[in-house]
Order: C-alpha cells, then sequence, then structure tokens
C-alpha cells in the first residue's frame, strides 16, 4: 500500500512549535487514527518509529507522529537536540499542553474524516509518553483506546532523590548524560515544581484506575529503563487492560538509532499486529 506523509506546524506549549507528520493511505481514508508520542531524550523520527507508523497504516490506519514542543528538538533540526534550553524548560504540564494541541489538530482536521464521521482516536506513547497518553486517555471523552510501548506507571519515582534533588533546588539545574549523542541534557528546578503543583493530577496509578477504554500494555520482559514490573502493576490498576510481554525484549524492543534497515524487526511486526488485532476486536 502506498503511504502519504504530510507534515505540518502547530502550536504547542509556551507558543513554542510542534511538528507533526501524518501518515495515511495513498487512497482510501482510514476508518481510525493512532497519535504517537515519542519518550524522554526522544523525537517522532527516532530509529523505526517511522517505519512502524508506515506499517500502521498498512493495516488500514491513519498514523500522526509528533515532536513534543520542548523536547529539545527544533522545525529546522527535528532529529538534534540543538535548543537545550526548551528541553531544560520541559515539563509534564506542557507535554499534555502540546498532546491537547495534537488531539485538537486531529479532531478538526478534515482528511481524519471517514464517512463524514471524525475518525476515532488512539493514543499510543512509549516511555514517558507512555505515561503521558494515560493522563490523557483519563480525562479525555475523545480518546477510543490507549497502548502504552514501554510505559511508565509513575512519574514521581523518576525525580532525583536525596542530596541529588537538594543540589537541584539549590544550583536550580540537573543535567542528565545522553550516551548516543555525548550531550548534558539541562532540567531546571521549574520541572519539578511543576509536578508537585499537580502532583494528584499527574497520578498514574489514579489515572489508569479510572480508565474507561481499552488499554493494551506492550512491554520487554528484560527492559532495563522501566521494569517490566510496572508493566503488571498497570494491568492490575488498568480494568480494561490486555498486557502483552515480549520475551527477551528490551526497552526500545531491540530498536537502534539510526534505523536504516529496509524492513522492520520481528518484535515491531509483531507491535503492529499486536495494535491492529487490539483496536480492530
Amino acid at each position: 500500500m502506498s503511504v502519504f506523509r504530510e507534515q505540518y506546524t502547530l502550536q504547542g506549549s509556551s507558543q513554542r512549535p510542534i511538528a507533526l507528520d501524518l501518515f495515511k493511505p495513498a487512497q482510501v481514508t482510514a476508518a481510525n487514527t493512532i497519535i504517537f508520542c515519542h519518550g524522554y531524550k526522544g523525537f517522532k523520527d527516532w530509529g523505526p518509529w517511522p517505519k512502524m507508523a508506515e506499517s500502521l497504516v498498512s493495516y488500514g490506519f491513519n498514523v500522526i507522529t509528533f515532536n513534543f514542543s520542548h523536547n529539545g528538538c527544533t522545525i529546522d533540526a527535528p532529529m538534534d537536540f540543538t535548543d537545550l534550553e526548551a528541553f531544560a524548560q520541559n515539563n509534564y504540564s506542557k507535554e499534555l499542553q502540546d498532546l491537547d494541541s495534537v488531539v485538537n489538530w486531529a479532531s478538526n482536521s478534515p482528511s481524519l474524516y471517514y464517512k463524514d464521521h471524525r475518525a476515532p482516536i488512539h493514543l499510543m506513547g512509549h516511555s514517558r509518553g507512555g505515561g503521558i497518553v494515560l493522563l490523557k486517555a483519563a480525562r479525555d471523552l475523545r480518546i477510543t483506546s490507549v497502548i502504552s510501548l514501554a510505559g511508565v506507571s509513575n512519574f514521581g519515582s523518576r525525580f532525583p532523590k536525596g542530596a541529588d534533588l537538594a543540589a537541584w533546588r539549590i544550583h536550580g539545574v540537573y543535567t542528565v548524560f545522553n550516551g548516543r549523542t555525548k550531550q548534558e541534557m539541562p532540567h531546571y528546578y521549574q520541572f519539578f515544581e511543576d509536578y508537585l503543583q499537580n502532583e494528584k493530577f499527574f497520578n498514574i496509578q489514579l489515572a489508569v484506575a479510572s480508565l474507561k477504554i481499552p488499554h493494551l500494555i506492550l512491554h520487554g520482559t528484560v527492559d532495563e529503563t522501566v521494569s517490566v514490573e510496572e508493566a503488571k502493576f498497570l494491568k492490575e490498576q488498568s480494568p480494561y487492560s490486555i498486557l502483552k510481554l515480549f520475551k527477551g525484549a528490551n526497552h526500545v524492543f531491540g530498536a537502534f538509532h539510526p534505523y536504516k534497515l529496509a524492513e522492520l524487526s520481528p518484535e515491531f511486526r509483531r507491535i503492529c499486529k499486536e495494535i491492529t488485532f487490539f483496536i480492530n476486536k
């Protein structure tokens, strides 16, 4: 199947731009739209994400991928962390605002209407993006289903603790080393302050417990970043959830960047099939 890839720019939080790609069938308007959210230190074109989107289109979906407005990339350099000041200013509130902008756009785009009706919207997020989509899905009636791909179950546990947290408060900045790019990625203390001010709203456990829509959880058994126990915890808390474990798979299901292979790996082919079965059942 031929795939169209259309590029758009939306206005995100703090008036920063969101780079957005719409993948859709070349001739037929799909009946379902999947919005994909990348994770921490991620971007829409990382590794196999574009090929995953194309594969999902071949199964009959529209797919939207986008860069969060404060992920450190820019419109001109969507795969490089050239704006570390924006990265330092990021927080969960801004990512939720960005996702809301994308859902609003998808809800009103003529390209995503099917037989005069808006195509149902499904959210999917990887890692930190998995937590963001769960918070959004629990509070937005426009969302039909939600998919956690190696998704986190708790935001509060991911902040520095003890002496590191105290130093962050005193100095105002905390850095995390990016092993791939060899950059020190800064976080301003406002990130933690934003979390404290909205701690109940950012509680993923409460969000998934209140879900009234189908929830698919996909997770590798040897995930080195987000433990498989977090996936099992989500399954226990989420009343309409399905858990599918990938034996021997890590946090990115064996993927890497740049991804120059012509085809998707077996793990990602299975991911696309699991998603297709989940949405279409």
